[in-house]
């Protein structure tokens, strides 16, 4: 059914569908608008056989979650930003359980200091949790993937986290077919769960485990992730089949016929990005896209394929790793090594700054024309206002442009430690 809602609703509206018998709320921008139109449904009797619980902290709907899930009900929850950074220890408890908790990450900023607006450093500080990691160009294609992920959770025996651009997706009112109940419960039958807790068969979950067998847990864990890659395949091709919609799955191409260049970017920054491609691709410039759905577990075999001969690789990178350089580049650059292939990676659009189809244009200039000379270009600077931090006895001052790793050296030589 084709309705005209806020991504947010729609997302609501696809977590009804899938019958939670426990939905675990906390409000935190941008999901509150989830979880809020999330417990309408269950006060209106539209989602049925669902227990709607109110927590008092994000690290309290992550604990209830789990207990929920170990009861033995489909289990959703929904965060994001210092939320998800609050509740950390129970999400890494919640994977270490095999626990299929599907959770909505509203990707936003992380602070100090305190910004409420889109990036990815959320989200990706979770990336060694064990958890499914799958992100959304759209919001049909959030709806759909939210729909996926329950299947995928249960299937594998491990949580997903949907990653969404906060604001970007969950404040936008779009156009957005919603499937049918009768469709959604032929694609996803009734929970049934492989191991729970029984009062009349107990049973410990979570048991301390010593050094003799810790390695053997993680190993298993990571057995999970690799099935994932299969599963997540699958579910797609069924649910693709059945809706006639391509969203979902690990990654997706466009534009990437002989393109001389490929930008690979998560997020709704692919949609900006497209339609900057259609513009070069009319002024003859061959340049493609790899939409990057599937984080965790990354699929390097795809990514491999998707690149193919391709000399030059951009990755998008819309958070940092501190100390270190981006946190896709290296997926990518494994995902190529033994190849001839050249991957750079630029910072752009932290903590909401706009992206732009011009934006995008300036970073494949730089790509064309062989002027992305470091590993690392922060693409979109402001350097009047960055030059204002510096003090006079710093002796330096940034340039007008794009700032490579190695002027960032430079403007440190002369700081005393």
């Amino acid at each position: 059914m084709l309705k005209q809602i806020e991504g947010s609703l729609g997302i609501a509206e696809a977590v009804a569908l899938c019958r939670p018998g426990a939905v675990c709320a906390y409000p935190i921008s941008p999901q509150t608008h989830i979880v809020e139109n999330v417990g309408k449904l269950v006060k209106e009797g539209k989602l049925e056989d669902c227990e709607f619980i109110n927590v008092e902290s994000e690290f309290s709907a992550m604990s209830v979650s789990i207990g929920a899930s170990a009861g033995g009900v489909r289990t959703y929850t929904a965060t994001a930003s210092q939320g998800l950074l609050f509740m950390a220890e129970a999400v890494y408890n919640a994977s270490g359980l095999g626990l299929p908790i599907v959770m909505t990450v509203a990707s936003r900023a992380i602070g100090a200091p305190i910004n409420i607006w889109n990036d990815h450093s959320d989200s990706l500080s979770q990336r060694d949790s064990g958890w499914l990691q799958l992100f959304c160009e759209s919001n049909q294609d959030a709806l759909d993937t939210h729909i996926m992920a329950f299947k995928i959770a249960e299937k594998v025996g491990l949580p997903v986290m949907v990653c969404m651009d906060g604001y970007v997706l969950t404040h936008a009112f779009e156009r957005l077919d919603v499937p049918e109940q009768e469709l959604v419960d032929k694609f996803l039958p009734d929970y049934t769960p492989t191991e729970f807790l029984d009062p009349n068969e107990p049973i410990s979950m979570g048991a301390m485990v010593g050094p003799e067998a810790f390695t053997e847990v993680r190993l298993q864990q990571q057995r999970k992730m690799a099935k994932a890659i299969g599963v997540i395949e699958e579910v797609t091709k069924e649910y693709r089949e059945l809706t006639g919609r391509n969203s979902g799955g690990l990654l997706d191409c466009y534009n990437c016929e002989d393109a001389d260049v490929k930008l690979v970017i998560m997020g709704a920054t692919v949609g900006t990005a497209k339609d900057a491609i259609d513009k070069l691709k009319a002024e003859g410039k061959k340049v493609g896209i790899i939409s990057l759905k599937a984080f965790r577990p990354f699929p390097y075999d795809a990514m491999r394929e998707a690149i193919g001969d391709t000399k030059k690789v951009v990755v998008v990178e819309r958070a940092f790793s501190f100390g270190a350089r981006g946190i896709i580049t290296p997926e990518i650059e494994r995902s190529v090594r033994g190849l001839d292939t050249n991957v750079k990676s630029v910072i752009l659009g932290l903590g909401g700054r706009a992206i732009y189809g011009t934006t995008i244009e300036h970073v494949v200039d730089l790509a064309l024309n062989d002027k992305l000379v470091d590993e690392i270009t922060w693409a979109d600077v402001d350097t009047q206002q960055l030059n204002s931090y510096l003090k006079d006895s710093d002796g330096f001052q940034f340039k007008e442009g794009p700032i490579s790793e190695s002027e960032i050296f430079e403007s440190i030589k002369n700081v005393r430690a």
